[in-house]
């Protein structure tokens, strides 16, 4: 059809001259023939006097010339179109014989991808579920068919050439349109969803030359956690949907907790490069989320004939038009969506201190948050001789425990500094503070409590950080581990608000910030309806938001209920899990009984299987359990032995705050417990339903 519409577009101007000669000459004759007949008669005889023959052979001349020329040029047409399909066709085999060898040589795992199912009735929602297999499938790369060109117009054929045109076109085999998928799953594959070991091209950004889809149905802004989960939600409702992932990062999306955990307990001395560790129960497993074979090609989103997740790395969405439901890239491309997710993440917080201070000061200073930040780190660690870490939380003393253990082989100096009186301060009840902070200093950590930066200053080659009280620490490095800031940037442009409390966008309790526009992760406050509006900084939380505005983007309309757990570990012999409000300032109550050697995070890895602890969490086990009969005794403040047990943090003699100390997959209790919400005359009773006291 389109064929034959360029050759009238070219025959047409031939026929319409023809044709106003044709009607002059007509109209010439009939003038003439009212004159006189005689004249007309001597016109016809003389020839030269009247002209009339003449045009007749220009007219017939003219309209065999067209006749010929549209011959030609379908003959052409015809035999261009045969030769591109036989090339495109010898094409699209070379292609399938490279995918099948390329499939061959990729290894398969054993290791089931890291995303949490903790709402397993999220899924059910839809008729049929999509599992993992066919979701990457669906998501194979495909071959880009041959954009129409811009100026082509878009002609309706009705002469009788442009029919006859159509007709030659129509007896030369048209190319397929059919997409073909660049790979197809290996029967391993799909009984095992488990990502590949991710190749270089997997942290490569995009190329410069990539096409950038003008239109994206599901647009994500953000490439880590709560959108990945988001675009597997989206995908199983809508298992046809296109789904576009903006990330201003290089790599593809990632899970961050093993960046400040696992990774640093790799015997691999390229664990930098493979991104690969192993977990606490010896399993092997990437950082990836999924390998880069799961995503489709940005410029493959609108013709991928399944649909498919894109990833667009290395740009970052600078403006949003909420009116015009369109974003503008940092590089000014302008793409257009029917919904929007926001899971912009936050970044690291820093020192007023270090921002103050000099260039040598800033190029010596890690904000640890992302992939590049670790490989830093470990560059810094095998080379320098101290490093000191400012702050007590969850980074800060993970980190600490970390290169702690790697300074015993090493001799690397590592001092930890915060303001609080114990590690995890803000967190910890005073007592389990201080036993923690001692936990660290056994990992080989130099601890400098109540510690307030003044200043920060570089000179003879070292950094030298000046304490408000007046003690100086000379360090060759820092890492600030303060806390993370909400990334709010799209606020102004967006018009979305901003919550004044906790900082993030204010979303609503099916995590709506817009009408077609949705906030997870990091980055949303939502209203609890058991705590209140609140924000979260946690794996789980990112997960469960994530997959909860996925299914609400499709149409499920489900409010956030969720209580989201999150977890620390101190090396693979002493961990914690927590649910909740937990804040120090609260009242606690504390229930401990005495460990055993199952009684640690790589005992509780090894139970459940899973190195993310909250894979293991489900909604519907926090049934009613089955209490122990042993006794329970409440915590006394001057213990200095907790091997294991429960403090619940309490707020108007309500639960509203659980730490498991080495006590592992029993959340789901912990969860029953918060949302019940109820007082509780002695909590000795309540802490029997974990079980602490059995061998």
């Amino acid at each position: 059809m389109l064929r034959c519409r360029s050759v009238w577009r070219k025959l047409s101007p031939l026929a319409r001259a023809s044709s106003t000669l044709c009607r002059e000459n007509a109209r010439r004759a009939g003038l003439n023939n009212g004159r006189s007949v005689r004249v007309q008669t001597a016109h016809m005889s003389t020839g030269p006097a009247g002209g009339g023959g003449r045009q007749s052979q220009i007219y017939a001349l003219l309209v065999g010339a067209a006749a010929v020329g549209g011959g030609i040029y379908a003959y052409q047409t015809v035999k261009g179109d045969q030769q591109r399909y036989e090339e495109r066709m010898a094409h699209i085999l070379s292609r399938s014989q490279k995918a099948a060898e390329q499939e061959t040589a990729v290894p398969t795992q054993s290791e089931p991808p890291d995303v949490p199912e903790t709402e397993p009735e999220a899924a059910s929602s839809s008729e049929e579920p999509i599992s993992l297999a066919s979701d990457s499938e669906a998501a194979a790369p495909t071959e880009p068919t041959e954009p129409l060109s811009a100026d082509e117009p878009v002609v309706e054929a009705t002469s009788e050439a442009a029919a006859a045109a159509a007709a030659a076109a129509a007896e030369t085999p048209a190319a397929p349109l059919v997409e073909e998928a660049a790979s197809e799953s290996s029967p391993a594959e799909l009984t095992d969803p488990s990502p590949a070991p991710v190749e270089e091209s997997a942290v490569e950004s995009t190329p410069a030359s990539a096409k950038i889809p003008s239109h994206a149905p599901y647009l994500l802004i953000g490439g880590g956690t709560a959108s990945f989960a988001a675009a597997r939600s989206i995908r199983a409702r809508d298992p046809n949907a296109r789904v576009l992932i903006v990330t201003d990062e290089p790599d593809l999306p990632y899970m961050r907790p093993p960046l400040s955990k696992e990774l640093w307990f790799s015997d691999d001395s390229s664990v930098t490069e493979t991104l690969r560790f192993k977990q606490w129960n010896g399993k092997e497993r990437s950082i990836f989320f999924q390998p880069p074979s799961f995503y489709i090609q940005p410029e493959e989103l609108d013709s991928a004939e399944n649909g498919g997740v894109a990833v667009l790395t290395g740009k970052k969405v600078t403006h949003m038009d909420v009116r015009g439901n369109k974003v503008k890239l940092d590089d000014g491309t302008e793409i257009s969506y029917n919904k929007c997710l926001i899971a912009t993440g936050g970044v690291p917080r820093n020192l007023q201190a270090i921002e103050r201070a000099d260039e040598e000061v800033i190029k010596r200073t890690t904000l640890f948050r992302k992939i590049d930040d670790f490989k830093s780190l470990d560059n810094v660690s095998r080379n320098a001789k101290s490093i000191t870490i400012i702050g007590g939380g969850f980074m800060g003393s993970e980190l600490a425990c970390a290169l702690g253990r790697r300074s015993t082989e090493s001799g690397l100096e590592v001092v930890q500094m915060f303001p609080e009186k114990g590690n995890m301060g803000k967190v910890l009840p005073e007592y389990l503070s201080n036993w923690t902070t001692e936990k660290v200093k056994r990992e080989g950590v130099k601890v400098i409590k109540e510690a307030l930066v003044k200043s920060v200053t570089f000179k003879d080659d070292k950094l030298e950080i000046q304490l408000k009280d007046g003690r100086l620490v000379e360090t060759d490095h820092i890492v600030a581990a303060v806390g993370l800031e909400p990334n709010v940037d799209l606020a102004k442009s967006a018009g979305l608000e901003v919550d004044s409390d906790f900082g993030g966008f204010r979303v609503n309790a099916e995590l709506q910030a817009r009408s077609n526009i949705w906030v997870a992760g990091d980055a949303a406050c939502f209203y609890d309806i058991r705590l209140g509006r609140r924000r979260v900084e946690h794996h789980d939380h990112a997960v469960v938001s994530g997959r909860l505005a996925g299914e609400n983007m499709t149409g499920a309309n489900k409010p956030y209920w969720h209580q989201s757990m999150f977890w620390s570990d101190l090396g693979p012999d002493v961990g914690y899990e927590a649910i909740g409000i937990v804040d120090s300032s609260l009242p606690t109550v504390g229930v401990f009984a005495k460990a055993t050697a199952k009684d640690t995070p790589k005992a509780a890895t090894e139970k459940s299987g899973t190195g993310i602890r909250s894979e293991s969490e489900t909604e519907d086990t926090a049934v009613s359990p089955v209490a122990s009969t042993a006794p329970a005794t409440a915590v006394e403040q001057h213990r200095d032995n907790y091997g294991k047990g429960v403090i619940f943090y309490l707020r108007d003699k309500v639960v509203v705050g659980i730490i498991l100390w080495n006590v592992f997959n029993r959340m789901p209790i912990a969860r029953k417990i918060i949302k019940d919400g109820e007082e509780h005359a002695d909590l000795n009773e309540v802490a029997k339903l974990f079980n602490i006291h059995e061998d």
